[in-house]
């Protein structure tokens, strides 16, 4: 597309630890195509839900020490689809930046707010009624979107305005971050490729 970031607006990273081995790529301007295996089946489960409804293609493959818990493979997973984001996205030019989301599922209704502004920061407002949704802890999802937004280097800022059933509140969030992430990485079509900051330069 023509004056957006460098162009083509897709990345490929690969991240290996003693912990895990993950690789993911992310292109920015798909159709809703992923590819996901983690081995946590929500993580999954989320993951798809959130390419869909941002209209990006993504892959993610991921290994880590699941014997142990879930928390390092969710959290290095974050790493990795931030750091995609963020490569991605190259020098910012002709981005929307903002992007927000109010999103119902059932009875919960999240609020996903967005801001590819180089600062990274996440505020995360999301109160779960119980521990788990099915084998996953449900602390687990701010792991998440801190790891992913401060390695985007993107403000997120995430507030449950309604909801009781554990999986609907998770669902409703990854939908929210999906729909204000499409909303904030589109092309403005009046921004004439410039950077959408009066500094002229969006830092990450």
């Amino acid at each position: 597309m023509e004056g957006l970031t460098t162009p083509p607006r897709r990345a490929e990273i690969t991240r290996e630890t003693a912990e895990t081995a993950i690789r993911a790529t992310l292109d920015l301007d798909g159709s809703g195509r992923s590819e996901v295996a983690t081995g946590i089946g929500f993580l999954d489960h989320m993951l798809t839900a959130l390419a869909r409804h941002a209209m990006f293609d993504m892959v993610v493959e991921a290994r880590g020490d699941l014997h142990i818990d879930f928390h390092h493979t969710t959290e290095d997973v974050g790493i990795v689809l931030g750091q995609c984001l963020r490569k991605a996205l190259g020098d910012k030019r002709g981005i929307r930046r903002y992007g927000q989301s109010l999103l119902p599922m059932d009875e919960a209704l999240a609020e996903c707010a967005v801001d590819i502004s180089g600062r990274p920061f996440l505020a995360w407002s999301v109160p779960f009624a119980r521990d788990k949704v099915g084998e996953m802890d449900t602390e687990l999802f701010e792991e998440f979107f801190r790891a992913f937004a401060f390695n985007a280097g993107i403000t997120l800022h995430m507030t449950l305005k309604a909801g009781t059933n554990a999986h609907h509140v998770a669902e409703a969030c990854f939908k929210a971050a999906a729909r204000a992430l499409r909303q904030a990485t589109e092309p403005d079509p009046r921004a004439a490729g410039a950077v959408p900051s009066t500094k002229g330069v969006l830092e990450a």
